[in-house]
């Protein structure tokens, strides 16, 4: 369960300082959650998988949070993904066209818990990438939203009432 909106987080941590090792050496993850507390645990947890490398032998040096550069344009995105499901754990890619990478990542909880019941602890993002050109675009459902003249158009309109006139002779057509 996701408490609140979600922020990227720029963490960097490492291994604690030795004798043996005096500058050990840095990582750094982009991470998706909301909020600092969250991040940093995340950090630990994904550091522990990938090295030998825990909290109570490592350090965080910065936590930062990653703002969009353009919040208002909307772009095309691909997420590469790895969950766990009930049969076993799955590699995915997805792509969502969102204002943000915050809010792709959001589409992209929402779209794993009501398509494949996946929740939040088993999904691991393992890359989100703008896609800026349109021949990149793999996934048919985001294709059709970048077709040249793309117009919705509406059927159905119900005209505004008239104020001089209470009566009319013919009834209005709302099919134009």
């Amino acid at each position: 369960m996701i408490p609140g909106r979600l922020q990227e987080y720029q963490v960097i941590g490492r291994h604690l300082p030795t004798e043996a090792n005096p500058t050990p050496s840095l990582y750094r993850m982009r991470i998706f959650a909301p909020n600092v507390v969250v991040a940093k645990s995340r950090f630990w947890y994904f550091l522990r998988g990938l090295r030998k490398v825990k909290k109570a032998t490592g350090e965080i040096v910065s936590v930062n949070v990653i703002s969009e550069k353009h919040p208002l344009k909307v772009k095309n995105f691909g997420v590469w993904i790895r969950y766990d499901s009930r049969s076993g754990t799955h590699n995915m890619y997805k792509e969502y066209r969102e204002t943000s990478r915050t809010a792709a990542v959001e589409a992209l909880y929402s779209d794993m818990a009501a398509r494949h019941r996946a929740r939040f602890r088993s999904i691991h993002i393992l890359r989100v990438v703008e896609i800026e050109k349109t021949e990149d675009i793999k996934r048919p459902y985001i294709k059709q939203l970048v077709t040249k003249k793309l117009s919705f158009p509406l059927p159905h309109r119900v005209p505004k009432t008239s104020t001089k006139k209470v009566f009319s002779a013919t009834r209005p057509s709302t099919f134009a």
